[in-house]
């Protein structure tokens, strides 16, 4: 009974993580299903979203839980901001061109939250209720650990919704598809890349949330490992799915967590791990588990 207890808090702690991950990925994936980007920038922008959220509950008097609605909407609209200003000027440059702006705006979103934050570490404000302890037998598991999959359930099924069942939905399916026939088929190409940027980070401000919730240690440069996890479990999942970056999330987190708890003197390589599966899913599958070959166009 107590393997088994141990074995479940770990399966508890192994889902909650790659949650996380899931909800980070598939930003990533929604641009890179578009626009062939690797949105580098992305993981700045989760960490945006979790200071958005720490100012909005300690210094105005709305909510916690309305805070946790308003956060992600101007996290979006930061990311739709971005777009704007490093990645639309140079939509029609060379692939290596785009590469380099979203690296620099990652530096730029780092060092512009150490000059605004402070590179001090803050504790993010935790609500009583997520910090509430449950206990299944032998196993006491957070409230915010049962939360953070099904937040991420409910999103993704809501965001296949949207992509299957919409117009603009089926207007983001036909730019991942096939961009040039798709602008010349009237579709409004800025329109429908905009509204991807601003999904992609406001899905990253709610995986930001629930880090902070989870994790409740605030710092400018937070965003970067857990950013380039996610990226990794993009490319796990076949990047450009949506469905493979929730899978590869998942796994990731899993796989990060067992590593701990089977082998605790690799805990130190811990983060190491994830580097070795994305070279093994590379040479094995570089495509990901669930996504499709792509030529690039020269």
């Amino acid at each position: 009974m107590g393997d088994f207890s141990i074995l479940f808090q770990h399966l508890a702690n192994g889902i909650s993580l790659g949650s996380l991950y899931a909800l980070i990925a598939i930003g990533y994936t929604m641009v890179y299903g578009i626009l062939r980007l690797i949105n580098f920038a992305h993981g700045d922008i989760f960490m945006l979203g979790v200071y958005i959220t720490f100012y909005g509950i300690l210094y105005t008097p709305i909510p916690w839980w309305l805070v946790f609605l308003i956060a992600p909407t101007i996290t979006g609209f930061i990311g739709l901001l971005l777009e704007k200003i490093a990645y639309k000027p140079l939509r029609e440059a060379p692939r290596t061109t785009i590469l380099i702006s979203a690296i620099g705006a990652s530096f730029f979103l780092q060092n512009l939250g150490i000059v605004i934050f402070g590179g001090r570490p803050r504790a993010f404000p935790v609500p009583r209720i997520l910090n509430r302890v449950i206990k299944l037998g032998g196993v006491s598991i957070n409230v915010v650990a049962f939360i953070i999959p099904t937040v991420t359930v409910l999103l993704l099924v809501g965001l296949n919704y949207f992509i299957n069942k919409t117009k603009t939905g089926m207007a983001m399916r036909a730019l991942a598809k096939d961009y040039e026939t798709a602008s010349l088929m009237g579709i409004d190409v800025n329109k429908i890349i905009s509204i991807t940027f601003f999904l992609g980070s406001f899905l990253a401000a709610v995986g930001g949330i629930m880090w902070g919730a989870r994790y409740p240690q605030l710092m400018p440069l937070m965003g970067t490992m857990p950013g380039l996890k996610s990226f990794i479990a993009a490319v796990i999942g076949g990047i450009g799915n949506i469905t493979g970056a929730v899978i590869g999330g998942f796994i990731l987190g899993l796989g990060e967590i067992m590593l701990v708890a089977l082998l605790p003197r690799l805990t130190g390589y811990r983060d190491a791990f994830a580097f070795v599966l994305l070279i093994i899913i590379l040479l094995v599958k570089p495509s990901g588990i669930m996504g499709d070959k792509i030529t690039e166009k020269v």
